[in-house]
C-alpha cells in the first residue's frame, strides 16, 4: 500500500518536523475545511467522561445552531479506543472524539483526526496554553485537538499512618524508600504505595519525571528509548523496593486494590490530581476522611515532574460538520459554562487558563487533609519538558503490561521496560515506520 505522508514534530514542536509514515487506513482526507462564521447543525459528540452528557446539553441550551447529541462509549481499558477507530475508518464515527494524549498520535498518523487550523480561533485557544500541554495536541505545524486536562502526577498518603512512623512527606526517592522502611518497623503488613502493572502510563510517567524519552525523532526516523538510562533507573528502583517488599505489586483498580487501601495495607497511591475521587471513594466508608493529603512526587534531586493522563477533544476525519464541531470543542475546553455543567464529577484539573478554579468550586475536597489544589498547581510547574509520544502507544503499552505479567513469577521491572523497547522497535517498523534505537 502506498503510504501517506504526514508531518509530525519531535515533542511536537513545529520547528523539527520529520516525515512520518502512517499506514493508510482511515478514511480518504477530505479538501481542507472552509471556515465557518456562524456554523450550524447536527453534531454527534463520544465520550466515556463523566458529566459529558450535561456538558452537551448546556451548550444545546447556550445556542440554537448547532444541536450535540451526545454518545457514551467505552474507556481505553474497556475498548473504547478500537470502536472509535473502526467507526472512523468505516465513515460511520462521531464528529467530535475525546483521545487521551499518549493515544493521539496514533489517531495522526492514520489520518483519522482532522487538523483544527482554520476552524478555531488560534490566539484564543490553544496559544494560550502553557509550551508542555499545547505539545500533547501540535504535531508539525498543525493542531490536532484541544486539550481538556493537563493532569500533574502527584503522590497522595495517610498522613497518620506517615506520623505513626515518624515520617515527614518524602522529597525524594532516597527518602521515599527510608521512609518505606520506617513504615515497615511500626505497621510491619503495611506499604508505603503499590506498584501497578496495568497502569502503564505511571511508568511513563515516572521515567519522563526521571528525564526519560521514550521517543523522539532524528532525521526521518522516530528514536525509540523505551529502556534508556532514565529508564533503567527508575525500573531499578522500583524493582529494590518490590524485592524487599516496601510496595506491594497490585492490579490498580481491583478489588484487592480497593480493600488494601480500605484497610490500610497500602497508604499511599502514585497518581495525578483525578486519582482524588478514587481514594476518596475505596476510604471513606473506614473512616479515613481528613487522613489522606497530596503531595509533589519524590524527586532524583531536583525537582521535576509529569502528566500521568489527560484527554483531548478533536474533530474526527469522518465529521460531515468540522466547522461546527470545532465551536463545540472551543465550548469543551474553554468556557467555564462547560465546566459548571459538568458539576462535581472530580477533582479536575483543566489545560486552559482560568478554568481550573472553577472545577475546584465544583468540587468537594474536603475529604483530603491538606489543599490538594495547591498541591496540583505547584506540580503541574514542575512538568519537565521535552516529553513526545510515540506513533502507536498501543504497541508500547501492550507489551509492557505483558511483561509485567511475569513479576510474580520472577520476572522483573527492568526485563520488562526491555521487552517493551524491543517490541515496539519491532511492531513501529513492521508498520512501515523508520527506526534507530
Amino acid at each position: 500500500m502506498k503510504r501517506r505522508n504526514l508531518l509530525i514534530g519531535a515533542a511536537g514542536l513545529a520547528s523539527s518536523a520529520m516525515l512520518l509514515a502512517a499506514c493508510g487506513t482511515g478514511p480518504t482526507p477530505s479538501a481542507a475545511p472552509t471556515p465557518t462564521e456562524d456554523p450550524s447543525g447536527t453534531i454527534t459528540f463520544w465520550s466515556p467522561l463523566a458529566g459529558m452528557d450535561k456538558v452537551a446539553a448546556a451548550f444545546n441550551a447556550s445556542q440554537s445552531k448547532i444541536k450535540v447529541t451526545f454518545e457514551t462509549v467505552p474507556n481505553a481499558d474497556s475498548g473504547g479506543y478500537a470502536k472509535l477507530s473502526t467507526a472512523i475508518t468505516a465513515g460511520n464515527g462521531p464528529d467530535v472524539s475525546t483521545i487521551e494524549y499518549p493515544q493521539l498520535p496514533q489517531f495522526v498518523s492514520n489520518g483519522q483526526v482532522q487538523p483544527l487550523d482554520g476552524l478555531i480561533d488560534k490566539s484564543a485557544t490553544v496559544d494560550k496554553l502553557g509550551s508542555e500541554i499545547r505539545g500533547m495536541v501540535q504535531f508539525g505545524d498543525k493542531t490536532y485537538g484541544l486539550p481538556y486536562d493537563a493532569a500533574p502526577m502527584v503522590m497522595y498518603y495517610r498522613k497518620d499512618m506517615l506520623t505513626k512512623a515518624g515520617i515527614e512527606v518524602p522529597k525524594t526517592w532516597q527518602e521515599f524508600e527510608e521512609a518505606a522502611r520506617k513504615l515497615k518497623s511500626v505497621a510491619p503488613d503495611a506499604y508505603l504505595a503499590s506498584f501497578n502493572p496495568n497502569q502503564v502510563p505511571a511508568t511513563a510517567g515516572l521515567a519522563w519525571q526521571a528525564g526519560a524519552k521514550w521517543f523522539g525523532t532524528s532525521g526521518d526516523s522516530w528514536q525509540v528509548g523505551v529502556n534508556d538510562d532514565a529508564t533503567k533507573k527508575v525500573a531499578g528502583y522500583w524493582q529494590k523496593l518490590i524485592d524487599n517488599k516496601l510496595v506491594k505489586v497490585t492490579q490498580a483498580y481491583s478489588d484487592e486494590w480497593s480493600l488494601d487501601l480500605a484497610n490500610g495495607t497500602v497508604v499511599g497511591v502514585v497518581g495525578a490530581n483525578w486519582s482524588a475521587t478514587g481514594i476518596q471513594k475505596r476510604t471513606e466508608a473506614s473512616g479515613q476522611k481528613g487522613q489522606w493529603i497530596a503531595a509533589e512526587m519524590p524527586n532524583w534531586g531536583t525537582p521535576a515532574g509529569a502528566f500521568y493522563g489527560g484527554s483531548s477533544f478533536n474533530v474526527t476525519k469522518s465529521s460531515k460538520n468540522p466547522a461546527a464541531s470545532a465551536k463545540f470543542i472551543e465550548f469543551l475546553t474553554t468556557n467555564p459554562e462547560a465546566i459548571k455543567a459538568r458539576g462535581n464529577t472530580g477533582s479536575a484539573f483543566l489545560a486552559f487558563p482560568g478554568l481550573t478554579p472553577v472545577a475546584q468550586q465544583a468540587y468537594d475536597a474536603s475529604y483530603f487533609g491538606n489543599d490538594i489544589y495547591a498541591v496540583f498547581n505547584k506540580a503541574y510547574t514542575t512538568v519537565s519538558p521535552g516529553w513526545q509520544w510515540g506513533p502507536s502507544w498501543d504497541l508500547t503499552n501492550t507489551a509492557l503490561k505483558d511483561a509485567y505479567g511475569n513479576l510474580s513469577t520472577g520476572g522483573t521491572v527492568l526485563e520488562a521496560v526491555t521487552t517493551a523497547q524491543t517490541a515496539t522497535v519491532a511492531g513501529l517498523k513492521q508498520n512501515g515506520f523508520s527506526v534507530k534505537e
